[in-house]
């Protein structure tokens, strides 16, 4: 893993959309079928908003239901971070970029196979990088 990549809050929102900067820097959430991604079939690598790194490649993403871009996989095991998270009287598993700590989503156990995961993603908090 690289070096992580660390700006204040107003360099932050200086990069960043105001819908972007609320969900990537303050946990927020995009309300459900309204991201850019969540219907997305383009092939390509998701990648985070707000530092680049590669997260989910596009081979990985199935239609989960929700309304939120779901994968089953990120691209690597150093790609995301995840740590506990009691917010909303819940408790769910927060996954973060692992180079920025910018919030993505959540991973629940109810995914496909092979890895049972779901990767409930925010399109504000990530850009396809499409194939050419």
């Amino acid at each position: 893993m690289a070096e992580k990549v660390t700006k204040s809050k107003d360099e932050w929102r200086r990069e960043l959309t105001p819908e972007q900067y609320h969900v990537t820097r303050e946990h927020g959430t995009e309300r459900p079928f309204t991201g850019e991604y969540y219907a997305a079939k383009d092939k390509g690598m998701y990648r985070c908003v707000c530092c680049g790194n590669p997260l989910f490649s596009s081979d990985t993403k199935y239609e989960s239901g929700t309304g939120w871009p779901s994968f089953y996989q990120p691209v690597g095991k150093d790609a995301v971070a995840t740590k506990t998270d009691g917010s909303l009287m819940m408790q769910r598993t927060e996954v973060l970029c692992a180079k920025c700590d910018a919030h993505l989503g959540h991973v629940f156990e109810d995914g496909p196979a092979p890895t049972g995961l779901r990767y409930c993603m925010n399109s504000a908090s990530l850009k396809l990088e499409k194939e050419k």
